[in-house]
């Protein structure tokens, strides 16, 4: 079946979304889609969608640039960390399972936040090439990974560390340079599948 022609009817989502009994978490680079691909998919799926970082700076009573110039990426880290733990464990225990989870570039990278959101939920590796991410990171001024160099090749250089860990996510879907709706497709198919 050409997954990037698969659509789904309502009524094949609604059996998707019975189906499914734990947190979708997408990883994946920044710029990648995870927020907007995760809107879409949780209002499909009629269910709640979390972004992480927003978590973060409600949590902070901060803007994750605001964090980073204060107390530094490894602050931030330990705190992205407890919060993605907080939000993949409370739905995994609680009756309500499913929530879609868009994480921070870097989150799947930190070895105990990825055993964890290995072990408790569907997770999702969007990729992207740099291209398409530098085209879409130039949108937001809020990058503090970006600042103080070449866009293209910091987000070329943090693809390459980055990439083995995302490879240990069980779904991969390419996220191109087209609208998001093919991407979700994508992603039902290959939730499906791996369900």
């Amino acid at each position: 079946m050409d997954v990037q022609q698969t659509r789904f009817s309502a009524q094949e989502i609604t059996t998707l979304a019975r189906r499914i009994d734990r947190p979708i978490v997408l990883v994946g680079m920044m710029g990648v889609g995870k927020s907007s691909v995760g809107k879409r998919l949780a209002s499909l799926l009629d269910c709640p969608f979390v972004d992480a970082d927003e978590e973060i700076e409600r949590s902070a009573q901060m803007t994750i640039p605001e964090i980073f110039d204060t107390f530094g990426e490894d602050y931030f880290r330990d705190g992205e960390r407890r919060v993605i733990a907080r939000l993949v464990t409370e739905r995994a225990d609680s009756p309500s399972r499913t929530v879609v989870v868009a994480t921070g570039g870097g989150a799947f990278c930190n070895a105990e936040t990825r055993a964890l959101i290995l072990d408790k939920a569907v997770t999702v590796w969007l990729d992207s090439d740099v291209d398409t991410l530098v085209e879409r990171t130039s949108r937001k001024e809020n990058r503090p990974l970006l600042r103080g160099g070449n866009p293209r090749e910091i987000l070329a250089r943090l693809r390459a560390e980055r990439e083995p860990h995302y490879r240990q996510a069980p779904i991969h879907v390419v996220s191109g340079a087209g609208p998001h709706v093919h991407t979700i497709n994508k992603v039902l198919q290959e939730i499906s599948q791996w369900l």
